[in-house]
């Protein structure tokens, strides 16, 4: 049986990635991407949480809630890079300044 601390220790790794990645990357596309990464390693640590209590149920419950909230977040997400490509030819975060005067 693997032990708990590899699981954390793995989520920990995921979302280190994905923050970095949506902090340093200027492409909104590739900040979208590092956001379900972080989403992602949030279900392992409460999917690992899970397992190690099979008696509650809450972790699974959890998870799921956090893929709907991920799966609407994309498509919201895209519809907005879509709509600011169409305006900017251009998808980088630095020059979506739409409500600036």
């Amino acid at each position: 049986m693997i032990p708990l601390e590899y699981y954390l220790v793995l989520a920990a790794l995921i979302f280190t990635v994905g923050a970095v990645g949506f902090l340093v990357r200027r492409n909104l596309l590739v900040q979208l991407m590092c956001l379900e990464l972080m989403l992602n390693a949030v279900n392992v640590t409460l999917v690992a949480f899970n397992r190690f209590r099979q008696d509650d149920h809450a972790g699974q419950v959890f998870a799921f809630f956090v893929i709907a909230v991920a799966a609407a977040e994309a498509a919201v997400g895209l519809a907005i890079v879509m709509a600011l490509y169409r305006l900017r030819r251009s998808v980088r975060s630095d020059e979506a300044d739409l409500l600036k005067n």
